[in-house]
């Protein structure tokens, strides 16, 4: 997560940083700061990493200092999917000439469930720990978010993942009437991303009908299987009636990863 200011920031009092991210994650000990350039890290106790050789070690919490933000360097294709401040980008971009980044370490070797609320977890202390961000930007999904909204946004639990850590994009086909609505972020978790590519159907439905796949595959680890069907779109709503078939593929859309191919039907397009 890269916390986007209009001007510099200093480093938090490390007690101050401690109080605010045990507020949120549990005990959590501060086993590097520096405040003049290197930023912080934080072991998050309550949050143990379990690995495969049977090794654990708890999550740790990155917090840099504060470093310039160059907001010309994002393309227009990263921009044109940034869905939540449609007419604050520009703005944000030129404006936050200051950022401060956030990451976790170790997180992977968590449960799904557990890792989507320490990372949001870790967001809402971020956003005590520096009152006065501008934006918000999500570099595993691209979703570009005012601090202003994101505090207003009530989602909970693993709800509030798919809210800031998932963006469902979409894309015209140049010379064709067909479309491709995709997911950006899932992969985060090691779940798969999806990919809807379809015509003559109203695209707002089908962002909605990803987002609601994604919820489900997020609150049960993943259920779905190659080649078996799940509920698909209809009359304004999803619908038992209509079975959509969802099989594995390659992204047809940059970056390279695996999705589940959810073809629509009678609205499908392209081969599979």
């Amino acid at each position: 997560m890269q916390i986007l200011f209009k001007s510099p920031v200093s480093m938090p009092e490390k007690e101050h940083m401690v109080s605010v991210l045990e507020e949120h994650i549990g005990k959590t000990e501060c086993f590097s700061y520096d405040e003049e350039t290197a930023g912080a890290s934080f072991a998050a106790l309550e949050h143990t990493a379990k690995f495969k050789n049977g090794e654990q070690a708890p999550v740790s919490l990155m917090i840099t200092g504060c470093h310039d933000f160059k907001g010309n360097g994002f393309d227009a294709f990263t921009m044109s999917q940034m869905w939540d401040c449609q007419n604050d980008k520009e703005r944000i971009l030129k404006e936050c000439k200051y950022q401060v980044i956030a990451t976790d370490m170790l997180s992977a070797g968590l449960s799904t469930h557990e890792r989507a609320n320490l990372d949001m977890d870790f967001l809402e202390a971020l956003l005590k720990i520096y009152p006065t961000s501008e934006a918000v930007y999500f570099q595993n999904c691209g979703k570009l978010f005012l601090t202003s909204d994101i505090r207003q946004i009530k989602e909970e639990g693993l709800k509030r993942f798919i809210r800031f850590g998932v963006n469902v994009r979409f894309f015209n086909i140049q010379g064709t009437d067909d479309m491709i609505i995709d997911t950006l972020g899932m992969s985060t978790l090691f779940l798969p991303d999806l990919q809807y590519h379809f015509h003559s159907m109203d695209p707002n439905c089908i962002v909605e009908h990803a987002y609601n796949v994604c919820s489900y595959i997020l609150e049960n680890d993943n259920p779905i299987k190659d080649n078996e069907t799940i509920d698909g779109w209809e009359n304004g709503r999803i619908s038992q009636k209509l079975q959509w078939v969802c099989q594995y593929e390659d992204a047809l859309v940059q970056p390279p990863r695996p999705v589940i191919d959810i073809n629509t039907g009678r609205y499908a397009a392209g081969e599979r």
